[in-house]
């Protein structure tokens, strides 16, 4: 049974090098703000409405946490096996839908837009992970994890190699970025959006690549990040270019979020029970983290910003 500690500094918190103190808050603690989930994924912080939406990919539901009252209630039901979630420029929700085979956004009456749900002609697999950049384009990663089985989406062979693709943001023409990834997963850009980032959640172990961007291509595929027995998932980038990755499953002790320098290098960990999917920053300035565990929510304030973004 988990239980916030009540010391100062949080041991969950963990310095792996000194260069972490920086980051760390010493009167600040790990919170749970929910449980209740199946397989928590895709959060996402909606300033103007002081909540953080997140996915509940088994139980086919968006969830939506209330930051003054601490209430949680369903924002979608059905959301076609939702995923990964952002915002766009205009803060307009995007969302990776598993079962929809498609990219959506919500448009602030409500209705739904789908932005993507083929190339070429065929279906795409089952997006998984989104970010928007600064000139309005949506990047979006396509592996076939939610055509495997009927508990994250809808057993269907798969027609499209696993990509990661473009959706240009004047004319909304999608276009294939790379394929060059085993299992592409999260994804997000360095501050400065010269680079990109991507979960290659199949190759053993894991790694997280980095790409060279240039206007819409990619170039110059290494490894930024060799996760050993860590399994990243989704990871969100601070204004120092940090990563901030969900971590974990397997040995518990590595449960949780790990941060790595631009260089690769682990610098500190945030220890939680479960192991953590996804996570965003949030909050008035920022300076929140908000982290989907497999079953529950959680909250860090950090001293550091997210990029913006993510």
């Amino acid at each position: 049974m988990w239980e916030p500690s009540e010391r100062y500094p949080d041991p969950a918190v963990r310095v792996l090098h000194p260069d972490f103190n920086k980051y760390r808050l010493p009167l600040a603690s790990v919170e749970r703000l929910y449980t209740g989930c199946r397989w928590s994924e895709g959060p996402v912080y909606f300033g103007d409405a002081r909540c953080v939406l997140w996915s509940d990919i088994p139980n086919d539901r968006i969830l939506r946490w209330d930051e003054d009252t601490g209430a949680v209630g369903t924002y979608r039901k059905t959301s076609m096996n939702a995923n990964g979630n952002t915002r766009d420029r205009q803060g307009r929700l995007v969302t990776c839908e598993h079962r929809g085979r498609r990219v959506t956004r919500t448009e602030p009456d409500g209705a739904i837009t789908v932005l993507a749900d083929s190339f070429e002609g065929k279906p795409l697999n089952s997006p998984n992970d989104v970010v928007v950049k600064s000139d309005g384009s949506i990047w979006f990663t396509d592996p076939v994890f939610g055509l495997l089985g009927y508990y994250e989406g809808e057993k269907k062979p798969s027609e499209l190699a696993a990509a990661v693709y473009r959706i240009d943001g004047q004319s909304g023409r999608i276009e294939k970025v790379t394929d060059d990834i085993e299992g592409p997963n999260g994804l997000a850009f360095s501050p400065d959006e010269t680079k990109l980032y991507v979960v290659a959640s199949r190759e053993v172990p894991r790694k997280i690549r980095v790409f060279d961007v240039t206007g819409s291509k990619l170039t110059n595929n290494q490894v930024a990040i060799d996760a050993g027995a860590g399994t990243p998932d989704g990871f969100r980038l601070d204004t120092d270019g940090n990563l901030w990755c969900g971590w974990g499953m397997g040995d518990p002790e590595l449960d949780g979020v790990r941060v790595f320098t631009p260089a690769g290098e682990p610098i500190g960990h945030i220890a939680l029970p479960e192991r953590c999917a996804n996570l965003c920053f949030g909050g008035r300035w920022r300076n929140r983290l908000f982290m989907a565990a497999s079953h529950s929510l959680y909250a860090l304030y950090v001293n550091t910003q997210g990029a913006p973004g993510g």
